[in-house]
């Protein structure tokens, strides 16, 4: 469950591997957004690392390897990792790990837990991560997740409309797996029309989609 932002100041440290560490006091989420934004962009680090020490988590962005990961340490320690494709995505995790730590990141891509798993093509890692979903509700679940996070429903109301507006080099994981979850489901895929962006994938309204993706809109 994700944790409700805490009232009052609030301190995290950022680094970036050049001892030039900073610590903030901050009032809410943007305040440490807009800090974090402006430490980011001044440097060229391998590594950046935003630490939320009384709670033991930590978010560390490694952009050249295209990778996130999330930490918990404590009495049941955890950490997950996760490969993206677009440079935009770093500061959005950031800004989701100030509103609510470590579960603040759940729905925002395709976590593991094992980083070797970051090696394998996207199309591999999407496919893998698709077998996993056995079940109905679990698949209807992160269909919905990566329709909230990229998606729209069509003018007509027809169909549900993937990676809206993306090239097709864009999100090639997730749409790897949602291509096999659509299949497992049963769900209809349409083609798309022709001044559809490359990388969206349209599939036919479907009335277990209506009720999950209200729920993640």
């Amino acid at each position: 469950m994700a944790r409700p932002y805490s009232p009052g100041p609030k301190q995290f440290v950022f680094s970036a591997g050049d001892g030039d560490d900073r610590q903030v006091s901050v009032g809410d989420p943007q305040e440490a957004y807009v800090a974090f934004s402006a430490f980011f962009r001044e440097r060229d680090a391998e590594t950046y690392t935003i630490s939320d020490e009384p709670s033991g988590q930590r978010l560390v962005l490694t952009p050249g390897q295209g990778v996130i990961s999330r930490i918990e340490d404590g009495n049941r320690p955890r950490s997950e990792h996760l490969k993206v494709d677009r440079g935009n995505r770093f500061l959005p995790s950031a800004m989701l790990f100030f509103e609510n730590g470590y579960a603040g990141l759940d729905r925002f891509g395709q976590w593991t837990s094992d980083v070797a798993h970051l090696d394998a093509s996207p199309e591999v890692r999407g496919a893998a991560r698709a077998a996993t979903m056995t079940t109905e509700a679990v698949a209807i679940e992160e269909v919905a997740r990566i329709w909230a996070d990229s998606g729209s429903v069509d003018p007509s109301g027809r169909h549900y409309v993937f990676f809206d507006a993306h090239d097709v080099e864009d999100d090639r994981a997730e749409r790897a797996e949602l291509l096999k979850l659509i299949e497992f489901l049963g769900i209809e895929r349409v083609d798309a029309p022709a001044e559809s962006a490359p990388g969206e994938v349209w599939v036919r309204t479907d009335a277990r989609l209506d009720v999950e993706c209200a729920r993640w809109s």
